[in-house]
């Protein structure tokens, strides 16, 4: 590994954000992420160095918008972002990381196990496989679909006025206005965006933050074929357009 990829000290702000034990634990996972979590392959080298900024302090502001005392999901949890990050900075909410590949979740019990976090199941699986098995709070998710794809995952898994919080970038209002449709469907009560970490990190996270509402009947998994092939048909396209 060269310089430039080494993982820098936590930052300042970190002190702010992790307070008393949690900071321990933050540092702890981050070297996990740049140790085996690199190894493993799941965060790239030229990520260590942006870890602590672009990662770790990137999905704990998230916390601002979870309620007390909650449970939280998180769906295609990876590397543990934000899932892992939430637990160690918000020992009150009860999380579940949600991934259906072994090797992230043998990952994931790994780090579960050298945090001490007593907050957290590890649960290899998909979000359309625990449907009508489990009901949370609220589910997180971060870098892993688009957001009419995340309703369809989610929205089965929260109880009415539960709260899907999906991590999302400079696309945020184009994804939500794609999930209009969906969104209906869903009879969702309530869909914003919402920025968190002001003043904590730059820019501030973006979130489309969605209130479950009681939903009438409808089919997720055929919902879930119909957007994969919508997503399938606009891969096509773009290839078309190269």
């Amino acid at each position: 590994m060269t310089e430039s990829n080494e993982l820098p000290e936590a930052p300042p702000v970190a002190r702010e954000i992790f307070t008393g034990v949690a900071l321990e634990q933050a540092r702890v996972f981050a070297e996990l992420l740049a140790g085996p979590g690199v190894v493993r392959g799941l965060l790239g080298p030229r990520e260590v160095p942006r870890i602590w900024d672009r990662h770790l302090l990137n999905c704990a502001v998230v916390a601002e918008a979870v309620p007390p005392d909650a449970s939280l999901v998180d769906i295609g949890s990876g590397a543990g972002l934000p899932g892992v990050v939430l637990a160690i900075v918000r020992p009150d909410v009860t999380v579940t990381l949600l991934e259906p590949l072994l090797r992230r979740t043998v990952f994931l019990s790994e780090c579960v196990e050298a945090l001490k976090l007593d907050n957290v199941e590890v649960l290899r699986g998909r979000a359309e496989e625990l449907a009508g098995k489990r009901v949370f709070d609220v589910a997180t998710a971060r870098a892993v679909a688009p957001l009419d794809r995340l309703l369809s995952w989610s929205m089965p898994l929260l109880h009415e006025g539960g709260e899907l919080l999906a991590m999302k970038g400079e696309r945020a209002q184009e994804e939500l206005d794609a999930a209009r449709p969906l969104l209906e469907a869903f009879g969702v009560r309530h869909v914003e965006l919402i920025t968190v970490g002001h003043g904590k990190v730059e820019p501030p996270a973006t979130l489309v933050r969605v209130v479950a509402g009681r939903s009438p009947r409808i089919d997720t998994r055929r919902s879930s074929r119909a957007e994969a092939r919508r997503s399938s048909r606009t891969d096509t396209r773009r290839r078309r357009k190269r």
